[in-house]
């Protein structure tokens, strides 16, 4: 049984799903929380991506946080008791991630999670919590890089259920790119006259740099400069809209490209041909990172160290973000390197090791 609720994690369940089709014994049963409730921001990509339909959608939908991760566990207990699936793979780290590996476990359903040992280490996020949480219950560990394997052998998980597998994200940007490169209407969503620079494609969704308004109109005030010398595209999560439109942040009179959020092929095209992308999505630090395009994370922290390590990434302070900028203009970008297993076959080692797992369980 495969969870997943936010964006990314669709697009990390993509290739493991593909990787299972027509198995011979074993069966993937998706299960969408509904977590994330946009339909912008999840249904396209059912269709985009190749995602089957969900088998078990519970459709939790808006509510508290509290709430929300209650209405998760009560609706995902009764699947797994109708069910009763070998085992229960989570991604990521989002409520979801941590509420169904607790039901899982309190029902003694073996529990994969992908993802695992991403650390941040910064107990102030709400996604650190939910990493430490499911981490602390899971009975295996799949891992993107060898960092988070450290993290979890220090935190005394043993070696034998530790398997470092690789990205599946970058399985799934691997087998689009040739799709992404022959989008061509990129050029149709940026600011008029592109300008000899290029352009800069921004994300904002965390709630340090979105629910706190002086800190989010600090950010637009450096990105309004940065407009004045290099475009901008913005697709604006629907959280941070309704901030700016709450502050009466009139955007609209810079030189930025201000949109709904796109499809993903569309998207990938946009970081692919952007000058610099300015986010503070880790999911984004590690596609900058295989794409070779300069990020600038405007973070104090990222639990995806590898991206600044090998990559293309770089912490910023929020008032360096014009200096970063102008140096990338000048080709003074970060340059990186892939790091090792980010090869597209992610998936392929993943399901060697729960066809041995769930035989064993």
């Amino acid at each position: 049984m495969l969870i997943a609720s936010g964006r990314p994690n669709f697009i990390k369940i993509v290739p493991l799903m593909n990787s299972f089709e027509k198995h011979a014994t074993i069966r993937p049963v998706l299960v969408h929380t509904g977590q994330h409730y946009y339909g912008n921001m999840s249904d396209p990509f059912f269709s985009e991506l190749d995602i089957p339909e969900p088998d078990i959608n519970l459709e939790v939908g808006a509510a508290p946080h509290a709430a929300q991760t209650a209405l998760i566990m009560e609706r995902f207990e009764k699947v797994c008791l109708d069910m009763r699936p070998d085992m229960v793979m989570v991604v990521g780290d989002v409520k979801s991630t941590a509420a169904c590996t607790l039901v899982a476990s309190e029902l003694s359903i073996p529990t994969a999670h992908y993802e695992a040992g991403l650390r941040s280490h910064d107990r102030s996020m709400p996604e650190e919590m939910n990493r430490l949480f499911t981490d602390g219950i899971c009975d295996y560990f799949f891992t993107t890089s060898s960092d988070a394997n450290d993290n979890l052998m220090r935190e005394g998980k043993a070696a034998e259920h530790i398997f470092l597998v690789g990205n599946l994200m970058i399985d799934a940007l691997i087998r689009l790119l040739p799709e992404v490169d022959t989008i061509t209407n990129s050029s149709l969503i940026l600011p008029k006259g592109k300008g000899k620079n290029g352009y800069a494609l921004v994300t904002l969704h965390h709630p340090s740099n979105v629910d706190n308004i002086e800190m989010l109109m600090s950010i637009m005030k450096h990105l309004k400069q940065i407009a004045v010398k290099l475009p901008v595209v913005f697709p604006v999560h629907p959280r941070t809209l309704q901030q700016l439109r709450d502050v009466n942040c009139n955007i609209l009179n810079w030189n930025v490209s201000l949109i709904e959020p796109v499809g993903y092929l569309l998207f990938l095209s946009l970081q692919k041909n952007a000058t610099v992308v300015i986010t503070d999505s880790g999911s984004i630090q590690e596609e900058t990172t295989v794409l070779g395009v300069p990020c600038l994370t405007i973070q104090n922290n990222t639990e995806r160290p590898i991206t600044i390590w090998e990559g293309t990434n770089k912490l910023i302070d929020v008032n360096n973000i014009e200096k970063e900028v102008d140096n990338i203009i000048k080709g003074n970008g970060k340059k990186g390197k892939v790091p090792d297993l980010w090869d597209g076959k992610s998936s392929e080692r993943i399901r060697g090791i729960l066809e041995r797992l769930i035989v064993e369980s």
